[in-house]
């Protein structure tokens, strides 16, 4: 979800922008180029976004399981890259964007069931529009950065004053 989030904030020119900024968050499989992998992965980002701006919560689990069911399969345990073993929840297609689909999803799924369905959405300090994951312990986050944050804090006291 983090990766999503990033992708969305901060769109890579290229493929191998996208390629970087997985290998940032710690995923470290590779995946044979295909033409399209950067219009398809923006079609992931755009698609993780419906869910991000659905604001009621029978609706997001709605989306969020239409996107699972696109990439996701069975668990399966597998041992690659020097990781140890681990679970995918995908099939073994060696595809960026379905990869990036069935991780992204899988990610946003046990976040919102484990922290709450509220902690995804969009930075509340305008005019910005970044994507915030709360990953905070008290589940407040409500800016993408400091910035925001004291972006947001300024325009209060300004306001009172």
């Amino acid at each position: 979800m983090l990766l999503a989030a990033s992708l969305a904030n901060e769109w890579p020119q290229d493929r191998r922008g996208i390629e970087e900024r997985m290998l940032d968050l710690g995923m470290t499989m590779t995946f044979p180029p295909a033409d399209d992998d950067h219009h398809r992965v923006r079609g992931v980002i755009d698609d993780w976004l419906r869910i991000v701006d659905e604001p009621i919560h029978a609706a997001r689990a709605e989306l969020l399981n239409a996107q699972l069911a696109q990439a996701a399969a069975y668990p399966r345990l597998t041992d690659h890259d020097g990781e140890g073993w681990h679970l995918h929840y995908r099939d073994d297609v060696q595809s960026l964007p379905f990869v990036l689909r069935a991780i992204i999803n899988l990610g946003t799924s046990l976040h919102l069931v484990t922290r709450g369905m509220d902690r995804l959405g969009r930075c509340e300090a305008a005019p910005c529009t970044n994507v915030v994951a709360d990953v905070t312990r008290n589940g407040r986050q409500r800016f993408c950065s400091v910035r925001c944050a004291n972006r947001a804090a300024v325009r209060r006291h300004r306001a009172r004053s």
